[in-house]
């Protein structure tokens, strides 16, 4: 069998990093681009990259909709050329269905999102779901006390957006 098939769990809560004690986003501006499609699922990965923005002090902007995953990469390119924004996060889900719909939109907002940010030199935190079920979704977008991809973005964004006003 080859490792690439290879199904490895989620990393638990002690194997996933913690922002740096001294993380603070005042004064940042940070832009959310939100998914429309798979709704449940992206309005609480958008909860948890709200909770975790307050957190840090960031103040919070009204999400920018998209109709899907597909089209996050050019949202992200038109907010990140407006010059009004620190580091963005881009959030959705694409659960596998009985198509190949899954590999194309996954690889897409991926490979788009990626390429935005090394164009323009706005950091994007991904916050884009790709998944087998929408239990796993579910697993991944959980509450205040429990894993969500949203909130582990919005420490990326705060992150990243520090870094690279650091080295500019």
């Amino acid at each position: 069998m080859s490792p690439f098939a290879t199904v490895l769990p989620m990393a638990s809560g002690d194997e996933r990093p913690v922002a740096p004690t001294a993380l603070s986003g005042e004064g940042l501006r940070i832009g959310i681009i939100r998914a429309s499609w798979n709704l449940t699922i992206v309005d609480r990965l958008v909860a948890g990259v709200e909770r975790a923005l307050s957190d840090f002090d960031v103040d919070i902007m009204e999400p920018v909709s998209v109709p899907g995953c597909f089209e996050i990469p050019l949202a992200c390119r038109t907010l990140a050329l407006s010059g009004k924004f620190d580091a963005l996060i881009a959030t959705g889900a694409v659960i596998r269905g009985e198509t190949t719909h899954y590999e194309i939109v996954s690889n897409a907002a991926a490979n788009g999102i990626q390429a935005v940010q090394l164009e323009t030199g706005v950091p994007i935190a991904f916050g884009v779901l790709s998944v087998e079920s929408q239990e796993q979704a579910l697993a991944r977008s959980q509450g205040a006390d429990g894993h969500n991809v949203g909130a582990e973005a919005a420490r990326v964004a705060v992150e990243m957006a520090q870094l690279t006003a650091n080295w500019r």
